[in-house]
């Protein structure tokens, strides 16, 4: 990964799990609203994501940081869907303020988790990341995150987002459930379930 400055507010996503995730949300939810889904839009996605991770509404930066690997340089279940393509140093603007995109692959020997595992360690020795959420393939790297998480100092907030509620609460970061922010990109409306 090159060298990045990270700005104030940061989601770190494990872009394979995202879309492993919002793919299993549509094909589940579709029958039950009794309509076909559009593809998710991105850009509510991440604010939803945001909101949950305690971003206020205002004139803020958000970073948001896709790692993935040649298996999921595309996020099928939304729009944008290529990491590489479309979603690499790109941003938008939106209630929050401006969100900045960047797509991160492993090169050369490294895997997927080991790079988001090491952008996990940057964010946390990082003074300018103040507010960070973090969307980790909760299968894959076990009890890795927390672990990580648990040697952090001096952050406003720490977010972890994830499907399966940790068994024992931290101290050191807060738990969301992603698929409520899921929901509401795919259009589902709360009178619908």
């Amino acid at each position: 990964m090159e060298k990045m400055i990270f700005a104030p507010n940061v989601l770190l996503v494990d872009a394979a799990c995202l879309d492993r995730v919002g793919g299993d949300m549509a094909r589940h939810f579709a029958p039950v609203v009794g309509r076909e889904l559009p593809k998710a839009d991105l850009a509510v996605l991440l604010e939803c994501l945001a909101l949950d991770a305690g971003v206020p509404v205002g004139e803020n930066e958000i970073q948001v940081v896709f790692v993935y690997d040649s298996l999921s340089a595309r996020m099928d279940f939304c729009r944008p869907s290529d990491l590489e393509k479309e979603l690499h140093n790109v941003a938008f603007k939106g209630r929050l303020g401006e969100f900045s995109l960047y797509g991160f692959q492993p090169s050369g020997m490294a895997s997927r988790e080991e790079l988001f595992m090491e952008t996990l360690q940057l964010l946390g020795e990082s003074e300018n990341a103040r507010r960070v959420a973090v969307l980790p393939d909760e299968r894959a790297y076990g009890g890795k995150v927390a672990e990580a998480l648990e040697k952090w100092e001096k952050k406003d907030r720490v977010t972890v987002f994830g499907m399966n509620p940790p068994v024992q609460a931290s101290g050191k970061y807060r738990y969301e459930m992603m698929g409520y922010a899921i929901l509401q990109s795919l259009g589902i409306r709360a009178d619908e379930l």
